[in-house]
């Protein structure tokens, strides 16, 4: 049986996330984050994968971007991981939902102090007059949390894709891939074989 259609989805994609990163890819939590606006209008952007677990999918952001404001108006989102080496592809669709603040405290403290400083300079998919102007910020950033512990900023925080489908596909030679897609049920999940 093809490890596609493994019972667990969500250990099966543990298991592929392993493998990208076994095999030398420089970032195999990479994704693509599809949005939508109120009006319906699709955005996508890629983004780093920070944990996975059965509650879903984690990601982090500037609670002011335009992705965030996505969100909060469409609680729903599409990710697509690829894994070019490997021939494996990985898409997931679901509700988003925010994370707690514990959750995002825990996480902003294992992130580097410069991307730390970051966070809290960058005003994330507003204007800005040249890239000077985020190196001011972060310099007046600095000056503000000069030594010791950066706190998260209010304006920061994580979202889960909570998954009710789960779709891996297989490179095959002519074309001919392998898609198994999991679909959540009352019962648990559901895979189905589709044509490629």
């Amino acid at each position: 049986m093809s490890t596609a259609c493994a019972s667990d989805p969500i250990a099966q994609f543990q298991q592929w996330l392993r493998d990208g990163a076994e095999c030398g890819l420089k970032e195999p939590t990479a994704m693509a984050l599809a949005t939508a606006d109120a009006a319906g209008r699709p955005d996508v952007r890629m983004l780093l994968l920070k944990g996975v677990d059965e509650r879903g999918f984690v990601f982090f952001t500037n609670l002011e971007s335009s992705k965030a404001a996505d969100l909060r108006a469409n609680p729903h989102a599409a990710l697509c991981f690829y894994w070019m080496p490997l021939g494996r592809q990985v898409r997931v669709r679901g509700a988003v939902e925010p994370v707690s603040d514990a959750e995002a405290d825990a996480y902003f403290a294992t992130r580097a102090r410069l991307s730390q400083l970051g966070a809290w300079a960058s005003r994330q998919s507003r204007p800005m007059n040249g890239y000077y102007e985020l190196e001011t910020e972060v310099a007046k950033v600095a000056l503000r949390f000069p030594f010791g512990d950066i706190p998260r900023p209010p304006h920061w925080s994580g979202y889960r894709l909570v998954p009710d489908e789960i779709e891996f596909w297989t490179e095959k030679p002519f074309r001919r891939h392998e898609r198994v897609l999991h679909t959540r049920t009352a019962g648990g999940w559901q895979p189905q074989w589709l044509f490629p």
